[in-house]
């Protein structure tokens, strides 16, 4: 039969990426309470396509992964490893994967012990480019509580707070726990969110967040100041977003820093 995709295309225009998006494939990860835990991506997958070709071939990109059906791991030689394969068998010069998970961590609520599992919004992106050099980022979106300074400063009674989030991507050295990031940020916010709060916990985390006050600002330095003391971290980029209460619409800050520059 004849192969359409293998057909010359004159048109002379290279195509940057061409590929597979939100193809969903259950995955493991690792997990460093348990070792790994089961969860389902959705996976990008794209290759370049140069100017004199016409098409890639979409369904090397499910059979590849299939291959790894049993033994599907996000671990770094793992990407590594299905990112050179990508090139091999479509013939290109680069690839690139995008996988977003939900991660589960199971949680003890602060006075009552109660126990229930957070989600957390999770990426990995990997690339190898036309050196075969292997480029991967690790990325989290966590959950947070804020409660403004200045409310609390100007108000007689109370201060007004929100559920924000803030998202975290890095570059590193060695393997980085998805754990270490996520607890990380939790620490700079004026208080953790939990799935589970009876009402001692919800007594406990009012007041804490009361205790802590902090704009998107002072989050997203408070984390920064972390990475860059942390050796391991090459580069990070991070945002915080509050979802106000008392406005319509967000306060919102970045940060990005490239370590090795």
């Amino acid at each position: 039969m004849i192969d359409i995709q293998k057909q010359p295309d004159f048109r002379n225009i290279p195509i940057d990426q061409v590929g597979i998006k939100n193809l969903k494939y259950p995955v493991r990860v690792l997990d460093r309470s348990n070792g790994t835990q089961h969860t389902v991506a959705s996976i990008n997958m794209y290759v370049d396509l140069p100017h004199h070709s016409k098409g890639t071939h979409m369904s090397r990109f499910v059979e590849l992964l299939h291959s790894y059906r049993n033994d599907l791991e996000l671990s770094l030689p793992t990407l590594s490893k299905i990112l050179d394969e990508m090139k091999e068998i479509l013939g290109a010069q680069s690839s690139h994967v995008e996988i977003s998970f939900p991660y589960f961590i199971e949680k003890q609520a602060p006075e009552s012990g109660s126990r229930g599992l957070v989600d957390y919004a999770c990426r990995f992106l990997g690339t190898s480019d036309e050196n075969d050099q292997i480029d991967l980022i690790s990325e989290v979106i966590v959950p947070i509580t804020s409660l403004c300074p200045c409310s609390k400063e100007i108000s007689l009674h109370g201060a007004h707070n929100q559920r924000g989030e803030v998202k975290l991507a890095t570059r590193f050295r060695k393997f980085n726990w998805i754990e270490d990031m996520i607890e990380l940020v939790e620490g700079a916010a004026s208080c953790e969110i939990y799935s589970v709060l009876k009402r001692v916990d919800e007594k406990y985390v009012t007041e804490r967040a009361y205790e802590n006050p902090k704009f998107v600002e002072d989050i997203v330095r408070d984390i920064a100041t972390a990475l860059n003391e942390d050796d391991n971290i090459t580069w990070f980029e991070l945002s915080a977003e509050n979802f106000e209460s008392i406005h319509n619409h967000s306060a919102y800050a970045y940060i990005t820093s490239d370590k090795m520059s």
